[in-house]
């Protein structure tokens, strides 16, 4: 390992620049780089001679520091690696290295038991067991924890720097949520790991909150001129004590929360606290009860959730009702896994019948989402005092539907019925049970167009909106798919659909109509919340007579794998 200090600065500049594949790199440009890395690090502002540069690279070329690093020179100007893999920081520890380190174990664990010290004692076994596999090429004794895909770790050492010299930085950041990197000058104070993940606590202006970066968001990083700010040390030491993790809500109080850890799990609570603040309250026949001051943050609660069936959440009452909201929108992702055997079924049970209905299509998170924008829309575009609406054009009013409405199970339900199936019409209903919407037998003979055009075979052109409604050949009709998505519970007491199977074939007369409904049996489709019923819109139904107080909510979407002809366009497509 090279003794000099400045010379290890520059091996590590010219490994970083000849690593870096989308850049040609002469002779001049590593001098620079050296350079500026000597300046920032050690503040030797007389730069580095070419003499100086050119003996780095032989020795980095030669076995003196074990390094054998492949530097090659192409077209006679531009130096670079041979290998696109080869780092010199990947190269086995020398015998004079593996003594140096050996030596400062020794030292380190002189410091042993002292109290200042105590959180050496794991990283002193770390390092001797590391020294210890380097010497005999034996197995590791200690299993470390690590993460080979980790990113962002080429960043500590800036920051680390930028810190201890009280210095401010350019960062160029992007965090998950942003479409695009940002950026802005700041201020960092503290380097943070959590689960093998690393952060920077910091801000950007001095009257700013404290802000924390993943560093695995970090882009570039800069220096920046301007001056850094000063930092309340006790703000920074205590800026993480009442959370588990690392998200904190500025000017959130903690609060306490209670625990019951069942008898299996209590010992690993005990021996390995999950908070500093953590006390025993109790003991009693299911377990223990533990109580944690703390915020309510999204670590503790995966970590409640890492415990599964083994712990339950006594107070408060808020993260009672979280921790169960979360418990069951996971059981909802198995629950809504599709039977592909029975999938495959759907079209000729579709032919057949008429009708085919399909529970646990969408999870009650998905639901949720979905009645949460409908509410929104309404509350934005409030309707006319009246508690029955419909939203036609639905998608075109709220976009942000389709994400939703079309998830992973209707797209595999869609396909199987049909491949080449699109959208044509979309529409929202809201049945209260005070409207009474009671729906004699009928077939559903309206499709939605762009513009009104005489076309044979299309008759009764009614305007709707931005639209119009025409009824199409038998043909179209017989293609199209109907989907009814079911946000409530659908019962016979609330308005279900009652339908007579097998009479989709053609359009009714009144005569046929009366003739199917006075001598057939109907069938009632009960649809749960999340559910779906798929249908043939020329299938004879009719809504139930509403008899409770519970609202039906439906979006209604159509589906067709024809175009028109002579021009005309699906309204919806």
């Amino acid at each position: 390992m090279p003794v000099n200090r400045n010379a290890l600065i520059r091996y590590k500049t010219i490994d970083n620049c000849l690593r870096n594949r989308y850049r040609l790199w002469t002779l001049d440009d590593l001098i620079e780089a050296c350079s500026d890395a000597l300046y920032e690090y050690e503040g030797i502002d007389k730069g580095v001679s070419r003499r100086t540069v050119q003996m780095d690279i032989q020795m980095m070329r030669s076995d003196k520091l074990g390094y054998h690093a492949p530097i090659i020179v192409k077209d006679k100007k531009y130096y670079t690696y041979e290998d696109p893999d080869y780092t010199i920081t990947n190269i086995p520890l020398t015998d004079q290295d593996l003594g140096k380190l050996t030596e400062v174990v020794d030292i380190l664990k002189q410091f042993k038991g002292f109290t200042h010290f105590q959180e050496l004692s794991g990283m002193v076994q770390k390092l001797e067991d590391k020294i210890h596999v380097s010497k005999t090429k034996e197995r590791p004794v200690i299993d470390i924890e690590k993460n080979e895909n980790l990113k962002g770790l080429e960043h500590i050492d800036p920051l680390y720097q930028a810190i201890i010299s009280k210095k401010c930085i350019e960062l160029t950041y992007q965090s998950f949520k942003a479409r695009t990197s940002n950026t802005f000058v700041f201020n960092p104070a503290l380097l943070k790991e959590f689960r093998n993940r690393w952060f920077v606590l910091g801000k950007k202006k001095s009257k700013d909150p404290f802000l924390l970066l993943a560093l695995d968001r970090i882009e570039d990083i800069k220096e920046s001129d301007q001056p850094c700010i000063s930092f309340d040390e006790a703000s920074i030491s205590n800026f993480f004590k009442d959370v588990v993790g690392v998200s904190v809500n500025n000017g959130e109080e903690p609060q306490e929360i209670k625990l019951l850890i069942n008898h299996s799990n209590a010992p690993y609570v005990l021996t390995k606290p999950i908070h500093h603040s953590q006390q025993l309250v109790e003991k009693n026949d299911e377990g223990i009860v533990i109580s944690l001051r703390v915020q309510h943050n999204f670590e503790l609660e995966r970590e409640i959730l890492g415990f599964g069936d083994y712990v339950k959440v006594l107070s408060p009452s808020r993260l009672r009702s979280r921790i169960k909201e979360r418990l069951a929108h996971a059981i909802d992702l198995y629950s809504t896994e599709l039977n592909k055997s029975r999938v495959k079924h759907f079209g000729k049970k579709l032919e057949a019948k008429g009708t085919v209905t399909v529970n646990h299509v969408y999870t009650r998170k998905e639901i949720s989402k979905m009645g949460s924008l409908l509410h929104h829309y309404r509350s934005a575009n409030p309707f006319d005092n009246q508690q029955v609406y419909a939203i036609r054009g639905l998608l075109s009013k709220i976009p942000e539907l389709r994400v939703f409405l079309l998830n992973r199970n209707m797209k595999t339900i869609l396909s199987n019925i049909d491949g080449n199936l699109f959208l044509t019409k979309a529409l929202f209903f809201n049945k209260p049970a005070q409207s009474n919407w009671y729906v004699t037998w009928h077939q559903d003979k309206t499709i939605n167009v762009l513009e009104k055009k005489e076309t044979e075979g299309f008759s009764g052109w009614t305007k709707k909106e931005d639209h119009y409604g025409v009824v199409p050949p038998e043909e179209i009709l017989r293609n199209t798919v109907t989907v009814r998505i079911h946000l409530d519970d659908t019962t016979e007491e609330n308005g279900a659909l009652k339908v007579m199977t097998g009479s989709h074939n053609k359009i009714l007369n009144d005569e046929e109509v009366g003739l199917i409904t006075g001598n057939g049996i109907a069938s009632t489709i009960e649809v749960m919340s999340g559910g779906i019923q798929l249908m043939k819109p020329l299938l004879l139904h009719a809504s139930s007579k509403t008899t409770n107080n519970k609202n039906r909510r439906v979006i209604h979407l159509e589906f067709n794998s024809m175009e028109l002809p002579d021009g005309l366009e699906w309204a919806e497509k």
